[in-house]
């Protein structure tokens, strides 16, 4: 099963410390060869990006960045995993190197499953 994470945050403090990079490295190394981690990267400020809208009554708008949540989409990663909890427990790891050692950050992460031929049933409808 494949998971995304989308890691959100509000504006840092302090630039990330030296550890905490060296830490991201080697635990991105570390899903890499345990086959787990697909793909991950930073994700560039909403001031650089669009949001497209439909409505039924205005139709399609596309509304340009910066947006006005106070937290960003600061990155990603895709997990291959067998459960919900392997991902998570990736996605903890990261969190917790935030927490240890970048003090004074705040965000969040969200695991969303993707789908996958598996979730589906033999006429197209999603299963359960």
């Amino acid at each position: 099963m494949r998971y995304l994470v989308v890691l959100e945050a509000t504006q840092p403090p302090t630039p990330p410390p030296a550890e905490l990079m060296a830490g991201i490295m080697a635990l991105g190394e570390e899903a890499t060869r345990a086959g787990a981690l697909l793909d991950n990267a930073g994700l560039a400020p909403s001031a650089a990006g669009a949001r497209l809208t439909v409505t039924g009554d205005a139709g399609l708008r596309v509304t340009d960045g910066p947006f006005a949540e106070s937290k960003e989409m600061i990155s990603y990663a895709l997990y291959e995993t067998t459960t919900k909890a392997e991902a998570v427990e990736w996605t903890s790891r990261f969190m917790r190197l935030h927490a240890e050692l970048w003090p004074g950050w705040e965000g969040e992460a969200r695991v969303l499953k993707v789908f996958g031929p598996e979730d589906f049933g033999p006429d197209g409808t999603p299963q359960g």
